[in-house]
């Protein structure tokens, strides 16, 4: 393996801890639909494939994919003005991207949320350290087809041997194979380390700390 100098960021339940504003607006959309309200449990189980897949998991079953369809807008809508009601970095992630950059590390963020909110988050919270921020748009498949990550790293100038991507969910880890990049899952985001275990992953960092230790000294140091 090459020296890792690159490393690809998933968004949600990554680097930020995006579940209640995610929640309020999802339950907006259920709202003005006549839909029963769902907890921020029953939505950390469901996100990590787009906004319009979480709207599936969560609506009553039965509810038609043209009702979807017109639920998807009014979330858009509201959470592009209430993106930042709550969501905040996870402890230690703005020092964890810090001491990346000092070391020469590039970075970038790929997420399945909407792209201008990838990129107003990551220039609100992340600016000094992430190059590239990529999130859903046209032409570009979502995670876990890879077509994000290798948009990030021909932005940076990188190789997929060069790269390791980090997540928290069953759709990271799935990227990263598809992405040929081997994955280091967080514990502090939105899935469970059983259901991370059950699906092969090995690589864990239990607070963002941990990242710096397996990249300088532990399974995918040079």
């Amino acid at each position: 393996m090459s020296k890792i100098n690159t490393v690809v960021f998933d968004m949600d339940g990554t680097v930020l801890n995006t579940i209640d504003d995610l929640a309020t607006s999802v339950n907006y959309a259920m709202e003005k639909f006549g839909f029963p309200q769902r907890t921020v449990e029953d939505y950390r189980r469901a996100v990590g494939n787009g906004i319009r897949r979480a709207i599936e998991l969560t609506v009553p079953e039965g509810t038609s994919q043209e009702v979807i369809d017109e639920m998807v807008p009014v979330f858009k809508e509201h959470y592009d003005e209430h993106c930042l009601d709550k969501t905040r970095p996870y402890d230690g992630i703005i020092e964890l991207m810090k001491e990346l950059k000092k070391r020469g590390y590039k970075m970038a963020i790929v997420s399945n949320k909407i792209d201008s909110a990838v990129k107003e988050l990551n220039q609100r919270f992340f600016s000094e350290a992430i190059e590239v921020a990529i999130g859903e748009k046209p032409g570009v498949n979502r995670k876990p087809a890879p077509d994000m990550v290798w948009e990030a790293l021909k932005e940076l100038g990188s190789t997929e041997d060069e790269a390791v991507y980090i997540g928290d969910s069953e759709v990271d880890f799935a990227t990263a194979n598809n992405s040929n990049l081997p994955c280091i899952s967080v514990l502090w985001g939105f899935r469970d380390k059983d259901l991370l275990e059950e699906i092969g992953a090995q690589v864990f960092a239990e607070k963002p700390s941990d990242v710096l230790e397996i990249l300088t000294n532990g399974k995918y140091s040079d």
